[in-house]
């Protein structure tokens, strides 16, 4: 199936990356394999993160098709954009038929991109990964590669308003090396090693980010252990948790 949608918009973001002069940093893209499936397993710090993410498969000329929850489909905007570049919708009260259709996506040769901890994560820090992308990854017989993003949240987080037009901001991804299946002895041990590279990897891009807050103000955007105000992670899931009683209510 041609591909119409897709290269357009990998055109309007470059186009955006230049007009606001982003500094973007991408490592180990070599990583991502040009041909056969792959997950792309990436932390969340941002809305904006799929852009981000799928600029770690570019040099393999790879288009990552990302899950993400079906209201992103049913806008009048964004949905016709999703579904033009083939992303997977998830109806987390029909989770198995995601589930099923990224299985099938991969077996039949596509990297698909996942946010394993399902939500953004408030503290800045890697949350707790659901291991539906590691289950996947076995199901298809495919590698897993962690996938570091860190600036991001700059643009656009939650909480926080939307400050698209920010210019001269480092953003960095960094992929790192895949994770095969056969090396462990199921899902669970998988996803415990996918966080801990996750983690590290985050960590590192944290370290080495070329920016620091001028203003003790605009700490807001540096997770607690690194002198920032984000919230902590235990603050953070308080959080959530009173956003899902909100919701449910």
């Amino acid at each position: 199936m041609p591909e119409i949608v897709y290269p357009p918009v990998i055109a309007a973001a470059r186009t955006m990356f230049r007009v606001l002069d982003l500094k973007l940093t991408v490592e180990g893209s070599a990583h991502v394999p040009a041909t056969g499936g792959a997950v792309l397993a990436s932390n969340h710090v941002s809305y904006l993160d799929f852009i981000f993410c799928g600029l770690g498969a570019l040099e393999s000329k790879r288009l990552v098709r990302f899950m993400a929850k079906d209201s992103v489909f049913r806008h009048r905007v964004s949905g016709p954009l999703m579904r033009g570049m083939r992303h997977i919708p998830v109806d987390r009260r029909a989770g198995a038929e995601s589930y099923a259709a990224a299985v099938t996506a991969l077996r039949a040769g596509e990297a698909v991109g996942v946010f394993p901890e399902a939500t953004i994560s408030r503290s800045f820090t890697v949350k707790e990964l659901k291991s539906g992308a590691t289950r996947m990854a076995r199901e298809a017989g495919v590698p897993v590669l962690p996938v570091a993003l860190w600036g991001t949240q700059r643009l656009w987080t939650k909480g926080r308003p939307r400050t698209l037009t920010r210019r001269h901001t480092p953003i960095t991804v960094l992929v790192g090396e895949p994770m095969s299946p056969a090396g462990y002895p199921d899902a669970s041990a998988m996803s415990v090693e996918l966080s801990r590279r996750l983690t590290a990897l985050v960590d590192r891009a944290q370290r080495e980010y070329p920016d620091r807050p001028a203003d003790p103000a605009d700490r807001w955007w540096l997770p607690a252990h690194l002198g920032g105000t984000a919230p902590t992670p235990e603050q953070a899931a308080a959080l959530d948790a009173e956003e899902r009683q909100a919701r449910t209510a």
